[in-house]
């Protein structure tokens, strides 16, 4: 969906649920499609999750935080809430289907020896080693980094704590 369009949207479904007094943005999670923030009176949809779903799924995700800001930060997704979703239209589920669009990560490690893979949406900070071909951390599979399909370091802490690794294995 537009994301102007989603903004134009949700101004409007929030005028009209007389939060005229919160605060609409957009933010750049990545995990979850929504958020309400009582302490700042601010609804927040996530940018790159509305630039892939469909203006229903947009919709309901505006809805879903707007019963949030109605019923207060005390009641989360109990009854108090899932009526005030009901009441909206909003689907009254805490999650979205597993199988709508999303980002793909960026960051791919690859194990060596297996070829499992894990993703992170920003470079790893610390030095891992494959889990589903061992138990315990095995240097010799220590996960290959790619950036958007072209091998990669991701620098920092992370190549610190790699080059004390592998000096440690060449002592040993």
């Amino acid at each position: 969906m537009n994301r102007e369009r989603a903004k134009r949207q949700a101004r409007a479904l929030m005028d009209a649920a007389r939060l005229t007094d919160w605060a609409f943005r957009f933010d750049r999670a990545k995990r979850r499609a929504g958020s309400c923030t009582h302490a700042t009176r601010t609804i927040t949809l996530s940018g790159p999750l509305v630039d892939v779903y469909d203006e229903e799924t947009v919709r309901g995700v505006i809805l879903h935080e707007i019963a949030h800001a109605l019923v207060g930060p005390d009641h989360h997704h109990d009854a108090v809430w899932r009526r005030a979703a009901r009441g909206l239209g909003a689907p009254d589920a805490a999650r979205l289907p597993a199988d709508l669009p999303r980002p793909q990560e960026p960051w791919v490690g690859t194990c060596p020896a297996c070829g499992a893979q894990r993703r992170l949406f920003r470079a790893p900070r610390r030095v891992s080693a494959c889990g589903a071909c061992s138990r315990v951390f095995d240097p010799g599979r220590i996960l290959a980094w790619t950036f958007e399909g072209s091998p990669a370091d991701p620098g920092g802490s992370y190549a610190k704590e790699l080059r004390s690794i592998l000096r440690g294995r060449r002592r040993a």
